[in-house]
């Protein structure tokens, strides 16, 4: 495993000097929004300076992940691909951006809902009804997931509200969290670094919370009233535990 001490760059310039080159590898790192907050911006613009670094590039005890793997539940990877690509002006980065592992697991999300199986499937019924037989409890097949990425690696997660919203019953709940439990564990184990987009206010505020102490860190991105009735957007730390 590697050594404890060694950081992955943000990709954030105005951040990373303050973080004294990066996050310590094996966080995972709750980002809380508001609507549109920031926190999706923060996510994506990581993934586009990190891989338009290079490995020459970064300072001396900081590493680049051995690969970015996005996690999505509901979204199309060409719109967010796409939404990137439209986002920073960076030369090459249309030609990188292949290099990011997209994980779609909208099937599992959207097998237990009333969605039609045709907005978000492509095959036929009876093989539909066979995958569904098949599907395992949507934290499991993300387990299985993680179990494929590279040790050292960074990981988008979008998002953690559209599994913890559709949670109602207390034995669910404690699953969910039990999970991110035991992904902060294998995280450490692993030197996996994880990104968890969390939108602000859908949750219970104690849930909301328990989700925050489970994470290594938690950035706040929130609007703030300014002079002249302006709005700004703000990040904040509300911890980080190792910085």
């Amino acid at each position: 495993m590697e050594s404890i001490s060694q950081k992955m760059p943000t990709g954030i310039t105005s951040l990373d000097p303050i973080l004294e080159g990066g996050v310590p590898q094996g966080s995972v790192i709750l980002l809380l929004g508001d609507l549109g907050g920031g926190n999706y911006e923060f996510a994506h613009s990581s993934i586009a300076h990190i891989l338009s670094f290079s490995k020459g590039g970064i300072p001396e005890g900081t590493v680049l992940p051995e690969e970015v793997r996005y996690i999505t539940f509901t979204r199309l990877k060409e719109n967010i691909k796409q939404e990137i690509l439209l986002s920073f002006r960076i030369e090459g980065l249309r030609e990188k951006i292949d290099l990011v592992q997209f994980n779609d697991l909208s099937e599992h999300y959207f097998d237990s809902s009333l969605v039609p199986d045709d907005w978000y499937s492509h095959g036929d019924v009876l093989a539909r009804l066979q995958k569904r037989s098949e599907h395992e409890n949507i934290l499991l097949t993300l387990a299985n997931v993680i179990n494929t990425i590279k040790p050292g690696s960074l990981v988008i997660f979008d998002s953690i509200t559209e599994i913890a919203s559709q949670v109602k019953g207390i034995e669910d709940w404690q699953n969910l969290t039990g999970f991110l439990r035991g992904l902060q564990r294998v995280s450490k184990q692993r030197n996996i670094t994880s990104y968890l987009l969390l939108s602000r206010g859908i949750l219970e505020s104690s849930r909301e919370s328990e989700l925050a102490d489970i994470a290594d860190a938690v950035l706040l991105f929130k609007w703030e009233d300014t002079a002249g009735a302006r709005r700004q957007r703000v990040m904040y730390f509300e911890k980080f535990r190792g910085v």
